[in-house]
């Protein structure tokens, strides 16, 4: 069993501190290494996150815009209706991610482009545009949940 008074700390593990501010013969004296005067040098020196020197702070400065639910929005994959061409039958979202038109199966149609097939086409939501082209070529738009 080890004495107590024997133990003592990894030679290494232990550093004295820098003594600042005792003597030009420590290396760190007269200013204590905190340079020449000015706000920093104070002993309450400590400038707060976001402080401009007394001007206006841009956090103030800039208007508050409003308030945008992001976490509970709706967020689509758009597809266009022009891509819909190189698809036949009926097109629902897993069919657009299988094909790789879609990244996930949440998706809005919208209207760019040119279609000539005759589809049934399923989707969370459709632009008017979209639905007036899929109607004009003879589809269906079928808005599911």
């Amino acid at each position: 069993m080890s004495l107590l008074e024997s133990l003592k700390p990894k030679s290494g593990s232990t550093h004295n501190t820098k003594r600042l501010g005792r003597g030009r013969g420590s290396g760190k004296g007269g200013r204590a290494g905190k340079g020449n005067k000015g706000q920093k040098a104070r002993k309450s020196g400590n400038i707060r996150r976001g402080f401009e020197g007394g001007q206006t702070p841009i956090h103030r400065r800039t208007p508050k815009m409003g308030f945008k639910n992001t976490m509970f929005r709706d967020r689509y994959e758009v597809v266009n209706v022009g891509l819909l061409e190189s698809l036949s039958g009926e097109v629902t979202p897993q069919i657009l991610v299988e094909k790789g038109l879609a990244g996930r199966p949440h998706v809005k149609i919208l209207g760019k482009g040119k279609l000539t097939k005759s589809l049934k086409v399923k989707a969370q939501s459709f632009s008017e545009t979209a639905k007036a082209a899929i109607e004009k070529a003879g589809g269906q738009v079928e808005v599911i949940k």
